[in-house]
């Protein structure tokens, strides 16, 4: 079932327009992640669905009810934002409930719905006091706390994980997920770490620009993005980019390789293309284009080296451990089975 539906969505602010004629549909349920550059567009548009900014043009739909006009405190929609928001003379209770004592909730359902949105969270040890004596992981549970206590038809999430150091991020992010898991509740989350998108959404919308670049599974946009942009943005570390052309079934590279490819669309011989190569899927060989590595990375297991070629920097990622050294002389390896190919041009996708 289409639970939010963006109809040819449009924002301006007088002459500057941020974007228009967006058209998207989320399922009921699903945990869809905006994401893309600063400006791109993404918090705009969560503000619109929220009802905290007027609409220029086009429709929102929310369960099938057009709600252009409609205030944000009938769209029955919680939204938790980028700062925590909390209210620093309340407890962590008080805090979750303070919605709720407002829309004059008795205080006996006050007081169930933050026993439960608490055990959700791991709050119920917290519930006694003030944000000063909380970390900032706690302070953000406790915001998404308020949001889960007013039982909304939707969740959307404005960047609420930016302030927050690498590890807390990555335990905060499992605890989104599990939360959504468990409540099924329709969720829209904004972000510009595409590493978050990756590891959380259902779906990812690509934005740029003001524009959808691509909507779709993250395993899809990463093995099959649509246009250069989607690819060199989904992704880490980000793609290699080669040029060269096309000479009939043959793509030659300006470094020096050459390969079969069969496209499926007509590309007159000649056109100049982009070449991906995800750093995984080059490697350090015995035969290949010659290349100075130029800084190598441990990550554990592995290595990421970082090499020259040609005037141009590459990034290989390793699965093990090798010895190469800065400086070192090497053969780059490239595993051609898994190339992307985009028109230097347009930058769309040649498949």
């Amino acid at each position: 079932m289409k639970h939010i539906v963006l109809d040819g969505l449009g924002k301006a602010y007088g002459s500057v327009e941020i974007f228009n004629d967006l058209n998207l549909e989320i399922e009921e349920g699903e945990f869809v992640v905006l994401v893309g550059p600063s400006g791109c567009g993404k918090s705009t548009l969560l503000r619109l669905i929220a009802g905290l900014e007027d609409i220029t043009s086009g429709d929102l739909l929310i369960g099938e009810e057009r709600v252009n006009n409609k205030p944000a405190k009938q769209r029955d929609i919680a939204m938790v934002f980028q700062s925590y928001a909390l209210y620093p003379h309340m407890k962590v209770a008080d805090n979750m409930s303070f919605a709720l004592k407002l829309s004059k909730v008795p205080k006996s359902e006050r007081a169930e719905r933050v026993k439960e949105a608490a055990d959700i969270l791991g709050l119920t040890d917290l519930l006694d006091r003030l944000p000063r004596d909380l970390s900032g992981g706690q302070r953000q549970r406790v915001a998404m706390g308020r949001a889960i206590v007013r039982d909304p038809q939707a969740f959307l999430f404005d960047e609420p994980l930016s302030n927050l150091d690498a590890k807390l991020r990555h335990k905060m992010r499992g605890e989104i997920r599990k939360m959504h898991q468990r409540l099924g509740r329709t969720m829209i989350y904004v972000t510009h770490d595409q590493t978050e998108a990756m590891t959380m959404a259902d779906r990812i919308v690509v934005m740029h620009g003001g524009r959808i670049e691509q909507v779709g599974a993250p395993r899809d946009l990463y093995s099959d993005p649509d246009n250069l942009f989607v690819a060199g943005f989904i992704g880490t570390p980000e793609i290699n980019r080669f040029p060269g052309r096309i000479d009939g079934e043959t793509v030659s590279l300006d470094c020096g390789v050459t390969f079969s490819m069969k496209l499926t669309q007509p590309v007159a011989v000649g056109t100049e293309i982009i070449c991906g190569f995800r750093p995984h899927h080059l490697a350090v060989s015995t035969e290949g284009p010659e290349a100075e590595i130029a800084l190598v990375e441990p990550t554990g297991e592995g290595q990421e080296l970082q090499v020259r070629i040609e005037a141009q920097d590459v990034t290989i990622v390793l699965n093990e451990q090798s010895d190469v050294k800065v400086g070192q002389r090497v053969h780059l390896g490239f595993d051609t089975s898994r190339t992307l190919l985009f028109d230097a041009k347009s930058e769309n996708r040649l498949r």
